[in-house]
């Protein structure tokens, strides 16, 4: 199958609507939760799971269901029955991906019952669109299609999640958290919620203090300090930070390390090139606003410190660096790296990316 042309945003949008419609209790007979990012299909077959059916109901008229202990078949049968006590039977179907004969199943969703809510979870990857399965549920249900985020959609997605918890964040708490936790919205979905339950009632800034007490992300130490003190040419603190994130691999893998670096130095490039293109070809030099959108981020406190580092790095050094920081993502997942271990890579790194 061809890759979905689906944006983030829409499923972002689409998992809103979604939990909307369940908060108000509209159920849709047949649910198709499908795709290739888990976080929004755990989410929504956790609601839908809690939501439809009472503590008492669930016991006599929900089922869950894994993919590779049954067929399509027997799924169809199980929603063909009828609730006990009144309300609905709630059929949950967990890696359905795994399933034999899934197609079997649109025998019943091209006819479904309105006593029953079927929840199909497909993982990994999206159901095949061209089969009945899919259409049918198209027609008689809803099908939401999830996707994963590029890595310049995270910010907007994690700066909306706090807010729709009624709470703020710092933006320079957003770029650590990004860059301590990667681009696994599942991760950083989880973390946030242990952060949220732990806040204090009167307290509805999230800030680095309270990163650092309920996350456990130093304030001193992680890539977010570390891109700092490289882009600022600081070689001192670099070291230093860099020291104590290899004393720590399992919360600073050198992958995301990184990817952290190669993150900035592309804002770096992509702001000298703008320049460039001002005093060589008289292009006007963009807005704050259309330096954004060139930039792919919503983050207008960035905007000073990603100037200045600028000016610090020629784009001729700087595409060196992202020539290197290509090489050692290489070696970060085990390729041609001499028998270095990941401490030995990132200080080897960053004394090229300063000396060379």
């Amino acid at each position: 199958m061809a890759k979905s042309s689906r944006k983030f945003k829409d499923c972002d949008t689409d998992f809103r609507a979604i939990c909307a419609d369940i908060d108000a209790r509209r159920f849709a007979p047949i649910y198709l939760l499908m795709g290739d990012e888990p976080y929004f299909i755990d989410v929504l077959t956790e609601k839908l799971s809690t939501s439809i059916l009472n503590e008492t109901e669930r016991a006599f008229n929900q089922i869950m269901i894994y993919g590779r202990d049954t067929d399509g078949g027997t799924v169809a049968s199980y929603c063909r029955q009828v609730p006990m006590m009144g309300g609905y039977t709630v059929i949950i179907v967990k890696e359905a991906q795994a399933m034999p004969q899934l197609e079997q199943l649109s025998a019943y969703t091209s006819n479904p019952l309105q006593s029953t809510i079927l929840v199909v979870c497909h993982k990994e990857k999206s159901a095949d669109k061209r089969q009945s399965l899919y259409k049918s549920v198209l027609a008689n249900g809803v099908v939401f299609e999830s996707v994963r985020p590029r890595d310049y959609e995270i910010k907007d997605w994690l700066g909306s999640f706090v807010r729709q918890k009624g709470l703020e964040i710092d933006p320079s708490c957003i770029e650590l958290l990004i860059n301590h936790l990667g681009t696994d919205i599942s991760r950083i979905g989880n973390e946030l919620n242990k952060l949220l339950v732990s806040l204090p009632e009167n307290n509805r800034r999230i800030t680095a203090v309270e990163i650092e007490t309920y996350i456990g992300i130093s304030k001193e130490f992680n890539n977010f300090e570390l891109c700092r003190a490289v882009a600022l040419k600081d070689m001192k603190r670099a070291m230093t930070i860099a020291d104590h994130l290899s004393r720590n691999p399992k919360e600073y893998p050198l992958l995301l390390t990184i990817m952290a670096l190669f993150g900035t130095f592309r804002e770096i490039f992509i702001v000298n090139y703008l320049r460039w293109l001002q005093s060589r070809k008289g292009v006007p030099f963009p807005t704050d606003q259309e330096l954004l959108g060139h930039l792919k981020s919503s983050n207008i406190y960035a905007l000073r410190d990603i100037k200045q580092y600028s000016q610090l790095w020629p784009n001729t050094k700087v595409f060196n660096i992202l020539g290197l920081l290509r090489e050692y993502d290489g070696k970060s997942k085990g390729i041609d790296t001499g028998g270095k271990s990941d401490a030995e890579l990132l200080r080897e790194l960053l004394l090229k990316i300063f000396i060379e």
